[in-house]
């Protein structure tokens, strides 16, 4: 049976890469995107000529346009059979040279436009009794580094939905599953997107010169990495084409998909997983 996937943030990067990858794969793909009469025009076009591809405008960070999209999708489909929370915005920057409303800004993306968009799926989802949410969080999957905390805080809270409605939608046979893709040369990286990065230039000059020097150094073997594994975006499209294509029940809660790790995200998320039992365990006791 053909499955009807909505992708948000399909104007770039991974969410791009996967709205082709799925069309390509025989999905009916409802690619989700800001700006499809304005900024992102070009592509919008681009993609809806595609077989197997509609193109739909939301905004994450607005209920009404989430709901209307999800709403309208509903109403030509009938179903949606998988949810990809692709969209979000990076941003780099000391904690104390960001102002709150810039750290809102992302949460409003990357934290509550995942909010929004399960609030929209889930009643659908639930009738059906399935569904798949498929959620992009971050290579850093339960650790943080400097000059990305408010980004990777909002990343792991999308960590802490999708852990705990594993067992609230158990029920209802909706699985949730998060990607930890690590660096990949996407516009995210690159410096063709804009951040929402810290705002506060004399807070930050105060840090200097060894601010500077850390964040640089830290960026520079970031980058470095990147071209030694050769991290290929399309890497990330095809492992949400796996998932895609798994058994029902068989897929993972977290689905690393970062070479440079060299295996230890997948140490690390097992060891986490094991402890978190054994702390159950002594709560049911």
């Amino acid at each position: 049976m053909n499955k009807t996937i909505f992708i948000t943030g399909t104007s770039t990067g991974f969410g791009k890469l996967t709205t082709i990858t799925l069309a390509n794969a025989g999905y009916t793909v409802i690619a989700g995107m800001r700006g499809t009469t304005g900024k992102n025009e070009t592509v919008a076009k681009e993609l809806a000529v595609l077989p197997n591809v509609e193109v739909v405008e939301i905004d994450v960070i607005d209920d009404a346009s989430v709901n209307n999209a999800f709403k309208k999708t509903l109403a030509k489909h009938g179903k949606i059979d998988v949810l990809v929370n692709n969209a979000g915005v990076s941003g780099f920057g000391l904690l104390e040279a960001y102002s709150i409303e810039q750290i809102k800004k992302m949460f409003e993306v990357n934290f509550y436009g995942v909010i929004r968009t399960y609030q929209a799926v889930l009643p659908s989802m639930r009738k059906a009794k399935s569904g798949l949410i498929i959620n992009l969080t971050s290579g850093a999957s339960g650790h943080t580094l400097p000059f990305m905390i408010p980004y990777l805080a909002s990343k792991f809270g999308v960590e802490s939905i999708a852990e705990g409605l594993q067992a609230e939608l158990a029920q209802f046979n909706i699985e949730n599953v998060t990607i930890q893709p690590g660096v990949y040369p996407t516009e995210m990286n690159n410096g063709s997107k804009s951040g929402t990065g810290a705002d506060k230039a004399s807070i930050a000059a105060a840090y200097d010169p060894i601010a500077t020097d850390m964040f640089n150094a830290i960026g520079a073997g970031l980058f470095g990495k990147m071209q030694e594994f050769d991290m290929n975006p399309q890497t990330i499209a095809d492992g949400i084409l796996k998932l895609v294509e798994m058994e029902k029940g068989t897929r993972p809660l977290r689905f690393p998909l970062d070479a440079i790790a060299q295996g230890t995200d997948i140490e690390f998320i097992n060891a986490r997983a094991e402890i978190k039992e054994k702390w159950l365990a002594n709560y049911s006791n």
